[in-house]
């Protein structure tokens, strides 16, 4: 429900949480596209690493709606379900990674070169680095805890898309297939810290 506007924040703060959904919007959107050229990059290549890159976007379009829908009404209750919710869809990331990452090794599986996949990772994390850079800004000025936690899920997209954009680059230039699922276990790292960061505290009793 929105909030009635004698209730909505006014001056600094309205303008602060403006521009913080204005900032989940763009990286909602991005993403969004993201999916759709990931999934046709992963049909053409069988990439490990590409289709890793795929679920962690959906992550991220997850955690950005989950943003939207905490910065609506910033109760206490509703951000401690938002930490929850970013965190169980990183646990859920991690199992992925490594499964997948683990099959693609034992089989020996050799992904095709994806010139496209190097492109669009080499712009993701130029992209994500400069959202993450703003919510870090906006949720520390809001002292918004959900925000802050947003941007590090960011940095992390954009830490993700380097990783993989090394292991294409590897995979295409010397032929070394491995880093392709290489990449798939830097990955499923990174998310499972981020897992334990998020949903530790929600799991010790209340003093």
């Amino acid at each position: 429900m929105t909030p009635p506007a004698a209730a909505r924040p006014t001056g600094r703060a309205g303008r602060l949480l403006r521009s913080g959904r204005l900032l989940e919007w763009a990286t909602l959107a991005w993403n969004v596209v993201g999916v759709v050229v990931l999934a046709t990059l992963v049909a053409k290549s069988g990439s490990v690493a590409l289709a890793g890159f795929g679920a962690d976007t959906l992550i991220e379009i997850g955690a950005s709606a989950v943003v939207l829908w905490e910065l609506a009404d910033t109760g206490e209750r509703r951000r401690r379900t938002a930490l929850r919710l970013i965190g169980a869809a990183f646990a859920l990331l991690t199992a992925y990674l490594a499964v997948h990452s683990s099959v693609a090794l034992i089989s020996g599986h050799h992904a095709t070169p994806s010139p496209g996949g190097v492109v669009w990772t080499a712009l993701t994390a130029v992209v994500m680095f400069g959202l993450a850079a703003g919510k870090r800004s906006v949720g520390t000025a809001l002292r918004n805890s959900v925000l802050q936690t947003e941007a590090r899920v960011t940095v992390v997209d954009g830490l993700l898309a380097v990783a993989v954009l090394v292991g294409l680059v590897l995979d295409a230039a010397a032929g070394w297939w491995w880093a392709d699922p290489l990449a798939g276990y830097v990955l499923a790292g990174y998310a499972a810290r981020e897992a334990l960061h998020l949903l530790r505290p929600a799991v010790r009793p209340s003093p």
